[in-house]
């Protein structure tokens, strides 16, 4: 499965299938969030919210690819990230695009 950020492929015939998306919610556990908060007071990157986010893009990502697949997608196009904090220590990723299939 092949993912474009850009709104069309140059050169390329395809039907547009519809939107696909997926998503996951993910948090830290309360003594990593607490470590982290520590963290906070030095200044730096969180490294462990890094990975913990890293992972949630990764997840949301595989599963908006299945949906494509089960559409009989052969690529997405105009993929786009969206991040949102659900609680004080709980962030959702959501990645969505356009499902084609290639002619």
């Amino acid at each position: 499965m092949t993912l474009y950020s850009i709104e069309t492929i140059p050169g390329v015939n395809y039907e547009a299938l519809g939107v696909v998306c997926g998503s996951t919610i993910q948090s830290k556990n309360f003594v990593a969030d607490f470590g982290q908060s520590l963290k906070t007071i030095v200044g730096g990157e969180l490294r462990s919210y890094t990975a913990m986010m890293e992972k949630a893009r990764k997840q949301a990502t595989q599963r908006m690819i299945d949906q494509a697949q089960q559409m009989g997608a052969d690529a997405v196009v105009g993929v786009r990230f969206a991040t949102s904090a659900i609680m004080a220590q709980a962030a959702e990723v959501l990645v969505y695009g356009t499902a084609v299939k290639i002619r």
